[in-house]
């Protein structure tokens, strides 16, 4: 699905539903990704539940529970008759969520799989070091 973003059009939602996560979790993590990457922008629409289940051939219903969770959560809200808009202060919202749970997702994993293989804090701040710099000299793509 394209929108047309401050002039441009810009893909969202591109993404392929995978097997291993619940597909209506993967419909609200894309709509976020889209939040987080300024394609869906605060006060704009939001793909409909049935534009989203057309374009990745689910039930409607299905893509209504992941746009529900975010209902819930205060990232979107419904302007009858007109559809899903993304809400003033969702980017920040998400961001906060998951700086939260960036810790428990990512970091503690990462200690616990370099303390069995013996690396040491220092090596483990060195080697995250060392791919921020080889990422800084990567031409990015697209």
């Amino acid at each position: 699905m394209n929108h047309t973003t401050k002039g441009k059009e810009v893909k969202s939602l591109q993404e392929i539903l995978n097997q291993e996560k619940s597909i209506y979790l993967q419909i609200k993590e894309m709509i976020e990704r889209d939040i987080l990457r300024d394609i869906l922008l605060e006060e704009e629409r939001v793909p409909s539940t049935n534009e989203l289940a057309k374009l990745y051939a689910i039930n409607p219903a299905t893509a209504a529970k992941g746009i529900n969770l975010l209902v819930e959560e205060g990232i979107l809200y419904k302007k009858r008759g007109i559809g899903m808009f993304v809400a003033e202060g969702a980017k920040a919202a998400i961001m906060k969520k998951r700086k939260e749970h960036f810790f428990d997702d990512y970091i503690k994993g990462l200690l616990s799989e370099a303390a069995s293989l013996g690396i040491s804090r220092k090596e483990l701040i060195e080697m995250i070091a060392d791919a921020g710099e080889t990422e800084k000299k990567t031409p990015e793509k697209g």
